[in-house]
């Protein structure tokens, strides 16, 4: 996809880290398809904005599934990209989701525990018996924030960063994600999206004494199901 200017999606910016609010559709990386990523873009935002001779540095950090939207977290130096992943694998970045379901759980708030297995092949992972070889354990916790007259809104915390989990495990917990054909959902979207946003990062400074960092980015624009939910 042709990408706009991202300057007016910069959602967190300093010497070391910038986080960008991610259009669904946009690779966060680039892949066999060819298509540019994210990462390129925000290289080229950087070397524009500050006049910057030669390649840009930007790391990337974590990764969005391609029809998930919501904060990504590039680093600007190798000292920040080094600190910042061993935050995300030590687990200790709070890591919050926002999706639109089909159907309201049965309880308003739970904790969500599966062993899952990928299928390379198919793009897909599955829920599997703990002893099955390849099987990695996935938590996560979810409550029920908002209702509108046909959807639930759900703010997920990920305890754990496994290939699609809030989708197959919402999906197994009977609370489809809307618009995810890939895990049940009854129709796609026309933008081929899915209602999976990454509302909000919560993390301590990797460089320096900077604390605490709260990202949170806004919906989706060009989807105003988001802005229709009740709060509870």
């Amino acid at each position: 996809m042709a990408y706009t200017d991202i300057s007016s999606r910069i959602l967190y910016e300093d010497n070391h880290l910038i986080a960008v609010n991610k259009l669904a559709g946009e690779l966060v990386q680039g892949d066999k398809t060819g298509d540019e990523p994210l990462s390129d873009a925000v290289a080229r935002y950087l070397k524009e904005k500050y006049n910057k001779p030669g390649n840009v540095f930007v790391g990337v950090i974590h990764r969005l599934d391609r029809p998930v939207s919501g904060i990504v977290l590039f680093a600007k130096t190798s000292k920040a990209l080094s600190r910042t992943n061993e935050l995300f694998r030590k687990d200790s970045v709070i890591k919050k989701y926002h999706a639109i379901v089909e159907r309201a759980p049965r309880a308003l708030q739970g904790t969500l525990r599966h062993h899952l297995l990928k299928n390379a092949k198919q793009n897909k992972s599955y829920p599997v018996a703990p002893t099955q070889k390849g099987a990695k354990a996935a938590s996560l916790h979810y409550q029920t924030i908002g209702k509108s007259d046909r959807y639930t809104l759900l703010e997920v915390e990920l305890h754990t960063g496994r290939h699609h989990q809030i989708r197959v495990q919402l999906s197994a917990n009977s609370t489809t994600i809307r618009g995810d054909l890939k895990y049940g959902a009854r129709r796609s979207l026309p933008n081929g999206s899915i209602s999976l946003h990454a509302r909000q990062l919560i993390f301590e400074h990797p460089i320096g004494d900077r604390g605490e960092i709260n990202i949170v980015a806004p919906y989706p624009a060009d989807d105003g199901l988001w802005e229709q939910f009740k709060p509870l």
